[in-house]
């Protein structure tokens, strides 16, 4: 079951499920947030404060076999919340990449970040938990009437998944979601509509993967 929408998560912190106490991903987030375990996140491995929750596929997962892709299925049938995977790819993990990438992003339209070991995970959720904390104190001290006048920011995690497409910089993924509002989008966009966002040379490289 996914339990995680029933758990209220404070600001700042960071529920962990239990299978991960021991793990490098969990000693290198102490003292960067305030991490607490819970046996009942089904599912989830980490749920942050903004309805955000992270699937952890570790090296050993995409080895394994098919589980972990059953997992990421009934997690998207079966949950409201905002899903983030990330995915641990080294040189043992690689070839089974491209088809995590094909499921993640296309068949479920979730956002997937590749890492390249747990330390890396750490930092990427500890930078999430960061957004979470902006976003509330920005919300907290906000006229409720300009807010309406202005465009939604773009997710952090989808300008991050952005910017790990070779020649792409903040700038360059805020021009693409600006202009294909989606991970879908600028999957379906042809070269030529992407040279005219970002140019030809970087164009046939975001196209290329």
């Amino acid at each position: 079951p996914v339990t995680a929408g029933s758990i209220v998560v404070p600001y700042g912190h960071v529920i962990g499920n239990e299978k991960w106490r021991e793990s490098e991903v969990a000693q290198r987030l102490q003292g960067k947030v305030r991490l607490i375990f819970e046996d009942g996140l089904g599912l989830v491995d980490f749920h942050l404060s903004n309805r955000t929750c992270i699937l952890l596929i570790s090296e050993a997962d995409l080895v394994a076999g098919d589980e972990f892709k059953r997992r990421l299925v009934r997690f998207r049938n079966a949950s409201s919340l905002r899903g983030i995977v990330i995915v641990e790819k080294t040189q043992i993990s690689d070839q089974y990449y491209s088809g995590v990438q094909k499921l993640v992003v296309l068949e479920l339209g979730m956002v997937l970040l590749p890492v390249a070991n747990q330390g890396e995970a750490s930092q990427l959720i500890v930078q999430l938990v960061s957004f979470c904390v902006r976003e509330q104190s920005r919300d907290r001290g906000a006229n409720p009437f300009l807010r309406r006048q202005r465009a939604p920011p773009a997710e952090p995690a989808l300008l991050q998944a952005l910017q790990r497409v070779p020649g792409v910089g903040k700038t360059k993924a805020l021009l693409l979601l600006q202009r294909f509002g989606s991970i879908h989008g600028l999957c379906n966009a042809s070269v030529t509509e992407l040279e005219q966002v970002v140019g030809q040379t970087v164009a046939q490289q975001i196209y290329t993967f």
